[in-house]
């Protein structure tokens, strides 16, 4: 029986989860080291689409993240650099992950295009360009949707 996620609306077709995707993609950055290059998106383009994993507050911060990776080019030692101190644990008053009674969330619901289901479907060659087109089009939905603003 075909299924949708509840959260992404990924076709789940063959009794995986979202999470099993997930872990299939994080997996081949196991096994290919090199595809590490774009883990950062990889973990923000999954969370994104699965907001209730993060806080109200992590669900903000994740997605200027995205903004300063895809619109603004920024590499992961420019953010680890400028963000050490704001998101430092030991500093943070905020909490990253969601608890019960404190999730993030959209105002509306959001179609996106692409998936850890399409990633998975384009193989493992094409993994890291699959990845990069997938936070591209993450970008331009919440960014089309209000949701981010590239100022």
């Amino acid at each position: 029986m075909d299924q949708a996620c509840p959260e992404c609306g990924a076709p789940l077709t063959d009794e995986r989860t979202c999470q099993e995707y997930f872990h299939q993609l994080l997996f081949w950055e196991n096994e290919y080291p090199e595809y590490g290059e774009v883990h950062h998106l990889l973990v923000l383009c999954y969370h994104l689409q699965h907001p209730s994993l993060y806080s109200p507050e992590g669900l903000a911060e994740a997605q200027r993240l995205l903004t300063a990776f895809v619109a603004k080019g920024a590499t992961t030692e420019d953010i680890r650099w400028r963000n050490r101190d704001r998101v430092s644990s030991d500093k943070r008053t905020w909490k990253i992950k969601a608890t019960a009674v404190s999730y993030g969330l959209y105002p509306q619901p959001i179609h996106w295009p692409r998936t850890a289901v399409d990633v998975v479907n384009g193989g493992a060659d094409h993994y890291c360009a699959n990845v990069r087109q997938w936070a591209q089009s993450i970008h331009e939905i919440l960014r089309a949707s209000g949701g981010i603003d590239d100022g």
